[in-house]
């Protein structure tokens, strides 16, 4: 299980546009790390509408966000462009990414009970290290508790 403090799990991933992103580059960055459930869905679209609409002000704190979410690069393009995203959408398809940050397990929605992605995000300080994680997030409201998060963080 994951846990603040540790060193976060490496990942390189497929995304959105062509190219990969891996953990490694961005060290000495903060990093945003959500997983999402699927793409043009309603929540996870008011989650990532939400992301992009602070891009100025996670900027000027030194932050990147990225989506993450076992949907194709294919579909992460319709998103990108849908949606007028301004971060890269990473793909796992095989989940190993999304099981190492935790963010897989057992859902419980609407009576049934299955396995899947459960939306969780995860801050990532300069060092490479989890600073904070957001398990089981509630869409509203949750891009300020990530700001509010890293500006505590940098004192």
């Amino acid at each position: 299980m994951l846990k603040e403090g540790q060193k976060a799990p490496a990942f390189k991933l497929a995304k959105d546009g062509g190219g990969e992103v891996s953990l490694g580059s961005l060290a000495g960055k903060w990093v945003v790390l959500y997983f999402y459930p699927r793409d043009l869905t309603p929540g996870c679209t008011r989650e990532a509408e939400g992301f992009r609409d602070v891009a100025g002000k996670l900027d000027k704190l030194g932050a990147v966000v990225l989506g993450v979410s076992r949907d194709s690069v294919a579909s992460h393009d319709k998103f990108v462009d849908k949606c007028s995203l301004n971060f890269p959408l990473l793909s796992d398809p095989d989940g190993k990414t999304v099981k190492a940050y935790g963010a897989w397990g057992e859902k419980n929605m609407y009576g049934k009970v299955s396995e899947g992605l459960i939306r969780t995000t995860v801050l990532i300080d300069p060092e490479g290290k989890v600073a904070k994680i957001f398990p089981k997030v509630k869409v509203d409201g949750h891009v300020d508790k990530v700001l509010e998060a890293i500006a505590a963080t940098r004192g």
